[in-house]
């Protein structure tokens, strides 16, 4: 879902809100509608752009310089936050994008945060460890005067990790000597004041917002009374059929790093329903066995530094059987669910057709174009969008800086227990307006829920006059 995709849906959701009688306690129809098409243009623009390019001496070419991005969408909701990703496909237009699903994400799921996101355009594969670490502190030096605790607080993202966030850490502190800096970025070893759990806390709540639905949401519906929408109930009745005949549910994993993984293993461990994890995948291979792989052995393998095993000899030095396939082949392998965990815009009109998933779940930002998502729909395919499903990392990032601002270090039990609270009151309130429904689509229901709410705080603060 590209930029364009994602202010076009803003829009269309804004003229539904401006058409929603009493919608901010607005009685006369003209003032709510001028109202909500102020309140359009604030949310569907940034509010800061800031671009650099971060000059490194490295090992083997000399002094280079390389684009870096910091994008602030929108801090009605509280500080700027958003991660920094290490990619080579980081451009403004994409982290500009991510930052505005920020904005949303933190709205959708209550978050006292606005919305951010960072990048910077390098391959962390091809650098050295001292290399990254020069690029990770000339970031900060970079961007210093628009992040920090109570402004704008970054977190790691794809291609980035603690070790990449503790140096950022460091050299915030030596900026700004006597100054608070354990809350000027969260997603810190726990040595450093991070929180436990933090790394894998996307990869459970997008779990999590899929087995939610089909386990409890399921039991709590079993009447149908409040139930409208027929096709994509009729895929979880079907679901629910298989399940009661024993039959284990298929799962395909794009992307095998902090989210994939952890997701992988939530399936293959779950046991409220019995799983099989058919196929994983990373940017050089998917692997594929019908009985299902052990996950557990491939984590280990990979916890390694290694990648997914690509050959026989990897295999066996895995312990894994499987059919080593291209990457891409992850996408249309038979499976019942389909967990997103790579990057974007992996799913769009030129491969739509051949997804065979009943239910998919983004787990990455933005990998399912809007032109798919609408086939989807149509198709009866139950899509769980990326702004309800990835939120885990942001929940423990919000507790992770409330720990750092009351010196109390919270248990990872505590941890994951809060997180999945406030995610499963998203996800109920989600599930109920969109089951109930009849029309758009999932993400349409997390985008209205989302701009209501950022809506009536811009208007609440007198932003909209």
């Amino acid at each position: 879902m590209e930029k364009k995709e994602t202010r076009a849906l803003i829009e269309t959701v804004m003229e539904q809100l401006a058409e929603r009688v009493g919608f901010l306690g607005i009685e006369d129809e003209e003032n709510r509608r001028r109202v909500c098409s102020s309140a359009k243009e604030i949310l569907k623009t940034t509010d800061k752009v800031i671009k650099s390019y971060i000059r490194v001496s490295t090992e083997k070419n000399g002094i280079i310089r390389i684009p870096a991005y910091r994008v602030q969408h929108n801090n009605i909701s509280g500080f700027y936050k958003g991660g920094i990703r290490f990619s080579e496909f980081v451009n403004e237009e994409e982290v500009e994008n991510l930052a505005i699903l920020m904005t949303l994400k933190n709205a959708l799921h209550r978050l006292p945060f606005g919305g951010a996101k960072g990048g910077v355009h390098v391959d962390p594969r091809k650098y050295s460890e001292r290399e990254l670490n020069l690029i990770s502190k000339k970031y900060v030096q970079r961007f210093a005067r628009d992040i920090g605790p109570n402004h704008d607080i970054p977190a790691p993202d794809l291609g980035t990790n603690e070790k990449v966030i503790d140096w950022m850490v460091g050299e915030f502190k030596t900026i700004n000597p006597g100054e608070p800096y354990l809350g000027s970025f969260t997603g810190k070893s726990v040595a450093n004041g991070g929180a436990k759990g933090r790394r894998e806390a996307t990869g459970k709540g997008t779990f999590l917002s899929y087995s939610w639905l089909i386990n409890e949401w399921m039991k709590q519906h079993a009447d149908e009374k409040t139930i409208n929408r027929t096709k994509q109930w009729q895929t979880l009745q079907a679901f629910q059929e298989e399940i009661s005949q024993g039959k284990e549910i298929a799962v395909a994993v794009q992307g095998f790093g902090n989210v994939g993984s952890v997701a992988a293993l939530e399936a293959y461990r779950y046991q409220a329903i019995s799983h099989k994890v058919v196929a994983v995948s990373d940017r050089f291979t998917t692997l594929y066995n019908e009985q299902g792989l052990d996950v557990e052995k491939l984590v280990r393998y990979t916890a390694k530094g290694h990648d997914l095993p690509a050959n026989q000899e990897q295999l066996l030095a895995a312990g894994i059987e499987a059919d080593v396939m291209p990457a891409i082949e992850v996408l249309t392998v038979p499976t019942d669910v389909l967990i997103l965990a790579a990057i974007e815009d992996v799913i769009n009109q030129n491969n739509m057709h051949n997804v065979k998933a009943r239910i998919l779940v983004e787990g990455a930002n933005a990998p399912i174009s809007q032109e798919a998502d609408l086939f989807f729909e149509e198709q009866g395919t139950v899509v769980i969008p990326d702004i309800l499903a990835n939120a885990g990392g942001v929940i423990v990032s919000y507790l992770e800086w409330k720990q750092s601002r009351v010196t109390e270090l919270y248990s990872e039990e505590d941890i994951f227990a809060d997180m999945s609270a406030q995610m499963i009151e998203t996800l109920q309130a989600v599930y109920e307006a969109y089951f109930s429904s009849v029309e758009k689509t999932m993400r349409f229901t997390c985008f209205t829920l989302s701009l209501a709410r950022l809506t009536d705080l811009l208007y609440r603060h007198g932003k909209l006059y």
